[in-house]
């Protein structure tokens, strides 16, 4: 076994969980908050150029972005599950095949993206919500988001494989890289002393740095320093592989599609509201200070969801129950301070953005309702991941659908018609009391179908 592989087996198998689970979270959390950058620091150059509607433009784009990460996520979190559960097993080459796949598979879905996004843009920035005065600027911004999926998706992959054998570093040195190299590029894309390309420049900077990322997480596995072995003879799809991997990550990516739904129903039920543009300016900043909360607890369930795995592949019961204990209190815990931030800061922080009395108003009350119950993402996120990690996706996928799809749609198609404004800030923590009743009453079956299926069968 070579050093590198001992390593990842001792922390995935004899760490304290809890130590084991921090480990990994840390680079994890530290790579998905460098990837918040990416929609933080166009937004906020975005500002700079002093137009609402440019704002508003972005802020319509949010949905597509929501729904991008979660097709990366339906094959790349089942990925990560499925071969956790193989390095548990002992099974190497199961999980190399498995990867493989995987992320061949990543790269024809992302071509496929590509060029349907850009074929339907117009009707899919409408369908979004883009007025008729920003739907020129959010087809320039999106057009660079249709590009990127090129290489988002397999990247995402390759990310999701490095977690799974716990090589979290280069994950996070390719992300923190992409990131800064945005930083850089998106004044000199965006402003005229640059090339003046506009809010067409902020994206076109973004998807440059995205292929970066890809191509350092390419030279990684090429260079055969990681575990898992990618190689074009183990490229084997087929409908069972697919469909199995699939069920274990579509839960994940669903929660993903709710937010996207979710987001997309705010921005439609704004526009028929007064003053809808600054509404749904607002609220476009308000969502990609989310994001960065989202990936807070995201980047500790990628700390959580090896150490879950390989216990369970190895049929180490004890150590799993610990796993999940430790989890369920840092995911409420993180939960808890992330809402604190928010709440407190509301208006600082959207002052960042847009001085415009009207839209940081609308912010500020925006972020906290939005932020009032935000436990209830923590706790349903990581019992979806939990549920994954058992074998119970179909349950997962129940879990992942409750908070942004079954519970907040019906509220905000109809809260904002009898409400107005009042309406919307009122419908996120009415779906979250819903969300936390149902997570709470799952916990103890949780915990006996885990203890079950690990008897039974390892594997999905």
């Amino acid at each position: 076994m070579s050093a590198k592989a001992a390593n990842s087996q001792s922390i995935l198998s004899d760490m304290q969980p809890s130590r084991a689970i921090v480990k990994l979270a840390i680079p994890a959390t530290l790579a998905l908050l460098a990837k918040a950058v990416y929609n933080l620091v166009d937004t906020a150059y975005i500002g700079m150029l002093n137009s609402d509607i440019a704002l508003t433009a972005v802020g319509v784009t949010v949905p597509l972005l929501l729904i991008m990460v979660s097709i990366e996520n339906i094959f790349a979190a089942g990925a990560a599950v499925l071969a956790g559960r193989q390095l548990g097993a002992k099974d190497t080459g199961g999980a190399s095949r498995t990867v493989t796949t995987v992320i061949g598979i990543s790269m024809i879905i992302g071509v496929a993206l590509c060029v349907g996004g850009i074929a339907f843009i117009d009707p899919l920035m409408r369908a979004f919500g883009a007025s008729e005065a920003s739907l020129p600027l959010a087809k320039d911004y999106a057009f660079w988001m249709f590009i990127a999926a090129l290489a988002n998706l397999p990247a995402q992959s390759m990310n999701c494989a490095a977690r799974a054998e716990s090589s979290v570093k280069i994950s996070s040195i390719a992300v923190i890289t992409g990131a800064a190299l945005n930083i850089l590029l998106d004044p000199i894309f965006m402003f005229d002393w640059g090339l003046n390309l506009g809010v067409a420049g902020a994206s076109m900077a973004t998807t440059v740095s995205q292929f970066v990322t890809f191509f350092i997480l390419v030279g990684f596995y090429i260079s055969g320093r990681s575990v898992i072995k990618i190689r074009l003879g183990a490229f084997r799809p087929s409908w069972r592989f697919i469909k199995d991997v699939a069920m274990i990550g579509i839960p994940t990516a669903v929660i993903q599609i709710c937010l996207s739904v979710a987001a997309s129903l705010t921005n439609i039920a704004a526009a028929s509201l007064p003053q809808s543009d600054e509404i749904i300016a607002a609220y476009g900043v308000v969502q990609r200070l989310i994001l960065i909360g989202c990936y807070v607890i995201m980047g500790f369930m990628q700390g959580y969801q090896p150490v879950a795995s390989y216990a369970f592949g190895a049929r180490n019961e004890e150590r799993f129950h610990q796993s999940v204990r430790f989890a369920l209190k840092g995911a409420l815990l993180l939960t808890v301070l992330v809402e604190a931030v928010y709440i407190l800061l509301a208006r600082p922080l959207i002052l960042l953005f847009n001085s415009n009395p009207v839209i940081v108003d609308y912010g500020r009350w925006l972020l906290t309702s939005q932020m009032a119950l935000y436990p209830a993402f923590g706790l349903c996120y990581m019992m979806t991941i939990t549920y994954q990690t058992i074998g119970e996706s179909r349950y997962g996928l129940f879990l992942s659908v409750i908070r942004q799809g079954l519970f907040y749609v019906p509220f905000i198609l109809i809260l904002p018609r009898l409400f107005g404004i009042g309406g919307i800030y009122a419908s996120q923590p009415a779906a979250d009391v819903l969300t936390i009743l149902v997570c709470v009453f799952s916990v103890p079956a949780m915990k006996c179908i885990a203890s079950k299926n690990m008897q039974d069968s390892p594997t999905e």
